[in-house]
């Protein structure tokens, strides 16, 4: 199993818009059939941070993911709208284990 916690800095002017892509590309994420998690969460204390948390079975779903509609899709509709690019950092699960 693989986790990547994504980082995302958002302009201000598109926090609304940022928060609707990235749910549309969580609904379809969690219908891939190598997701375990698709998380979506906003800094409390500055609600232009966002962290992605999305769980695969393997880093080939992981990278599967990456060709999917949806996540192009999202890439490309949100990349104007962050401060800098996200950045990804990869994590094995020590547990739970699935």
């Amino acid at each position: 199993m693989i986790v990547t916690i994504v980082s995302v800095h958002v302009k201000k002017e598109h926090l609304e818009d940022f928060i609707q892509a990235s749910i549309e590309n969580h609904h379809n994420s969690l219908k891939e059939p190598g997701n375990l998690r698709f998380d979506i969460l906003q800094n409390a204390e500055n609600p232009q941070l966002f962290t992605l948390y999305e769980a695969y079975i393997s880093k080939e779903a992981a990278a599967v993911h990456k060709e999917t509609g949806h996540y192009k899709k999202w890439r490309d509709t949100v990349s104007e709208w962050m401060v800098e690019p996200r950045k990804g950092v990869l994590h094995n699960i020590i547990a739970p284990l699935f």
